[in-house]
C-alpha cells in the first residue's frame, strides 16, 4: 500500500519558458542577496551570550572588540557612525579618556559633522565633565556658528548650571550672528525669567531692527503693554508706523494699534488710526481693516461714524468699478457725488482730475457729451463750492484788483493783506499796487507797516513808475509830519537822479516847513542845485531851475539876492552848425538857439571877444548916416547875421562843445516826465569860481 501510494505521487510539472530571450532588466546575484537580506528570508539565530568570569577574559574581550572597531575604521574612515559606536562602547566600559580620544580622532576626519559634536558634548555632560563640555561647545559654536542646536544646548547647559552671566554672554555671542527670530525670543525669555525687563526691552530694540517684520513690532508693543508700560507701547506702534512709511503700510499693524488704543479707551485715537490707514492702504488690501473699523463704530461710534464707514466701503466699490472700466462716466459721476458729500476739496479735486484724464477714444457725440459734463461739474464745484481758485491757477491784474475790491467792501482786511502779498509776488514792479497797499495800512493806522512797505517798494530792482512811488512816499512822510524822514528821502532820491523837478520840489518842501530858517534852507537848496547842474547838458532844465529860484527871490528875497539871481540867468543866442547826411556828405547848415550862462562865459575867454565885437558893431550902427539910422526893425537880421558869423568862427574853434548842444528849443512843461542824469561839477566850490573869474591874463584885459 505504501509503495502504491508512493508510486501514485505525481512529479510537479516544470513550467515551460516560451520566451528564452534575455530580459531587458537583468537581475544580478548581488541584488538577489540584498533583497533576501531586506526581506529577512533567512532567519539567523542570535549569537550566543558570552559570560566573562575573570579579568583575563575581559581584557581578551576588549582587545577583540577594539580590534574589530579599528578594522572597521581602517576600512572606511569617513563613516562617522563607526567612530560614534566605537566611542560609545568605550564609554560603556567606563573608558572616558579612550572615548574622548576617539571623538578627537573623528573630529580630525570630519569636523563639520553636527552629530559628532553633539555626541561628544553629551558624553562629557553625562560624566559631569563640565569644563570639558564647555570647551567642546565653545569649539563647536566657533567652527559652526550657524548651527542653532549648538547654541541652544550650550545656553541651556549654562543656565542649568546656574551660570547666568555665562549664559548671557553666550546669548550675546549668538546675537552677533543675527540668528532667526526664535533665537531672539529665547534670549528675551531668558532675561524675563530673571526679571530683567530693561534688558529684555534692549534686546527687543535690536530684534526689530534685525528682523523688521510687522509681527515683531507688534510683539514688542505687546511686551510693553503686558508689563504695564502703556506709553512705551504706544510709542512702539508710532515708531513702527513711521518706520514703514507710506510705501509699505501694513493693515495688521494698524489693526493691532487700533485695538491697543481701544483697550485704553482712547476712542478718538482709534478712529484717527483707522481713517489714516484706510487713506494710505490700497482698498484691496484693507478688508480686515474695514471689518474691524465697522465693528468698532458699531460698538462705540455714533451715526456719523457708521456713515463714514459705509461711505468708505462705497468708495472702495466705486474705485473697483472705475479701475475695471475707466470710461464708465456714470460710475465717475456717482463716485464724485459721493466724495463731494464728504466735503474734502483735495479729495474731490483728485477724483475730478482722474476722471477728466479718461478722454473718449472715438469721436462720437454720445461719448463726448458725458465727458464734457465732467468738466462742467468740475468748474461749478470750484466756483460754487470751493468759492474760486482762479488766483492761484491764473493770476491776472484785473482779477486781483477785483478780488481786492470785493474783500475791501466786505471789510476783510486780513484777506486784503494776503491778496496784496500775492499780487506783489506776481507783479513786484507794479508801483500802483505798492502805493495802494501802503495806503491801506495807513488807513488802518499801522504807520510803521506802511513805511516798511514803501521801503520794500523803492528797493525793488525794476519799477514801472518810480517817480510816482517816490512822490507817494514823500507825501506820506509829509502827512505824518516826519520832516526829517522827508529830507532823508529827498537826499536818497537825489543820489539816484539829479532831475530839476526833484530839486525844485525839495526847495518848495523846505519853504513849506514852518521855521525861522526855512528861507535860508530853501535858498541853500537852490544854490546846491545850481552847482550840481552846471555841467548838465540839458540847459533848459538849468534855466528852469534859475527861473524857479528867481520867482522865489521875487517873493521872499531882498534886492541884493534878486540881483544876484538875475546875473545867473543865461543869454539866448542864435548859432549855426553844419549838418551831415547819413552817407557822410555835407547837408548844409542849420540855425539853433543856445543859452550862455554868465558863469560859463566867465570861464571861456573867447566869449568875451564875441561880446566886444557885438558892442563895436552897435557903435558903428549908431554913427552911420541918417538914412541908415531910419532903418526898420526888419533889417535887424543883417546885424544878427554878422553876429552869427562871429559865432560860427567861435563854433569852429570849439566844435566839440557846439555839437553836444540841444538841436531845438524845448518848452519847460513838456519835460515833466523826463529823468536827467547829471555828473558832479568840477567847479562846485564858489572860491574856485572866484579864482577862475580873477585868473584873466593881462593880454585878455588888454583886449
Amino acid at each position: 500500500m505504501a509503495s502504491t501510494a508512493a508510486g501514485k505521487q505525481r512529479i510537479p510539472k516544470v513550467a515551460k519558458v516560451k520566451n528564452k530571450a534575455p530580459a531587458d532588466v537583468q537581475i544580478t546575484a548581488e541584488q538577489l542577496l540584498r533583497e533576501a537580506k531586506e526581506r529577512e528570508l533567512e532567519l539567523l539565530p542570535p549569537p550566543p551570550k558570552q559570560k566573562i568570569t575573570n579579568a583575563e577574559e575581559l581584557n581578551d574581550y576588549k582587545l577583540r572588540k577594539r580590534k574589530a572597531f579599528e578594522d572597521n575604521i581602517r576600512k572606511n574612515r569617513t563613516i562617522i557612525s563607526n567612530w560614534i559606536k566605537y566611542a560609545q562602547w568605550e564609554e560603556s566600559q567606563k573608558e572616558v579618556q579612550r572615548a574622548r580620544s576617539i571623538y578627537e580622532r573623528a573630529l580630525d576626519v570630519d569636523h563639520r559633522n553636527i552629530t559628532l559634536w553633539l555626541k561628544y558634548a553629551e558624553m562629557e555632560m553625562k560624566n559631569r565633565q563640565v569644563n570639558h563640555a564647555r570647551n567642546i561647545w565653545d569649539r563647536a559654536i566657533t567652527i559652526l556658528p550657524r548651527v542653532n542646536q549648538f547654541w541652544y544646548k550650550y545656553t541651556y547647559m549654562e543656565e542649568m548650571l546656574g551660570n547666568v552671566a555665562g549664559c548671557r554672554q553666550a546669548f550675546e555671542r549668538w546675537m552677533e550672528w543675527e540668528p532667526d527670530e526664535q533665537a531672539w525670543h529665547s534670549y528675551i525669555n531668558f532675561e524675563l525669567r530673571y526679571k530683567e525687563v530693561d534688558k529684555a526691552r534692549t534686546i527687543y530694540e535690536r530684534f526689530v531692527m534685525v528682523h523688521p517684520e510687522v509681527k515683531n513690532w507688534i510683539k514688542y508693543a505687546r511686551f510693553e503693554e503686558k508689563h504695564g508700560y502703556i506709553a512705551h507701547s504706544r510709542k512702539v506702534y508710532e515708531r513702527a508706523a513711521e518706520f514703514y512709511g507710506e510705501d509699505h503700510v501694513n493693515e495688521n499693524l494698524f489693526v493691532a494699534f487700533a485695538k491697543f488704543e481701544e483697550m485704553q479707551k482712547e476712542f478718538e485715537r482709534v478712529r484717527v488710526i483707522y481713517k489714516y490707514a484706510l487713506d494710505k492702504i490700497p482698498k484691496n488690501q484693507a478688508q480686515e481693516l474695514f471689518k474691524n473699523y465697522t465693528m468698532f463704530e458699531k460698538k462705540f461710534g455714533d451715526r456719523r461714524g457708521i456713515e463714514d464707514v459705509i461711505i468708505n466701503k462705497r468708495r472702495f466699490q466705486y474705485e473697483e468699478e472705475v479701475k475695471a472700466n475707466p470710461l464708465n462716466y456714470d460710475a465717475w459721476f456717482d463716485y464724485l457725488r459721493l466724495v463731494e458729500s464728504d466735503g474734502d476739496p483735495d479729495t474731490v479735486r483728485d477724483v475730478y482730475e482722474r476722471a477728466i484724464a479718461n478722454i473718449p477714444p472715438i469721436q462720437e457725440k454720445r461719448h463726448w457729451r458725458r465727458y464734457i459734463y465732467l468738466w462742467i461739474n468740475y468748474a461749478l464745484y470750484e466756483e460754487l463750492e470751493v468759492k474760486g481758485t482762479a488766483i492761484g491757477k491764473c493770476p491776472k491784474n484785473k482779477l486781483l484788483k477785483g478780488y481786492i475790491e470785493l474783500e475791501l467792501q466786505l471789510r476783510e482786511f486780513d484777506r486784503c493783506r494776503k491778496l496784496y502779498e500775492k499780487y506783489l509776488e506776481f507783479s513786484p514792479e507794479n508801483c500802483t499796487t505798492w502805493i495802494k497797499f501802503a495806503e491801506l495800512e495807513t488807513i488802518l493806522g499801522d504807520v510803521e507797516r506802511s513805511r516798511a512797505i514803501f521801503e520794500l517798494a523803492i528797493g525793488q530792482p525794476r519799477l514801472d513808475m518810480p517817480e510816482v512811488l517816490w512822490k507817494s512816499y514823500i507825501d506820506f512822510e509829509i502827512e505824518q509830519e516826519e520832516f526829517e524822514n522827508t529830507r532823508n528821502l529827498y537826499k536818497r532820491l537825489l543820489q539816484r537822479t539829479q532831475h530839476v523837478k526833484v530839486w525844485i520840489s525839495y526847495a518848495k518842501f523846505e519853504l513849506s516847513v514852518d521855521g525861522p530858517d526855512r528861507l535860508a534852507k530853501c535858498r541853500q537848496i537852490f544854490e546846491e542845485a545850481n552847482k550840481s547842474m552846471r555841467n548838465c547838458e540839458e540847459k533848459e532844465e538849468r534855466l528852469m531851475l534859475l527861473e524857479s529860484w528867481r520867482d522865489f527871490e521875487k517873493e521872499f528875497g531882498s534886492d541884493s539876492s534878486r540881483e544876484r539871481v538875475s546875473k545867473l540867468l543865461p543869454e539866448k543866442v542864435k548859432k549855426r552848425r553844419k549838418l551831415t547826411a547819413e552817407d557822410g556828405s555835407d547837408a548844409g547848415w542849420e540855425e539853433y538857439y543856445d543859452y550862455i550862462f554868465p558863469e560859463d562865459a566867465a570861464n571861456q575867454p573867447n566869449l568875451k571877444l564875441l561880446a566886444m565885437a557885438k558892442m563895436w558893431k552897435r557903435q558903428q550902427i549908431n554913427t552911420d548916416e541918417p538914412q541908415e539910422k531910419g532903418r526898420s526893425v526888419e533889417e535887424a537880421p543883417s546885424v544878427e547875421a554878422e553876429e552869427t558869423g562871429l559865432a560860427e568862427k567861435q563854433a569852429e574853434e570849439e566844435p566839440a562843445r557846439n555839437m553836444t548842444e540841444s538841436e531845438q528849443e524845448k518848452t519847460y512843461d513838456d519835460r515833466d516826465d523826463e529823468d536827467s542824469s547829471s555828473s558832479s561839477s568840477s567847479d562846485s566850490d564858489e572860491d574856485e569860481e572866484a579864482k577862475k573869474k580873477q585868473s584873466k591874463s593881462p593880454q585878455e584885459d588888454k583886449d
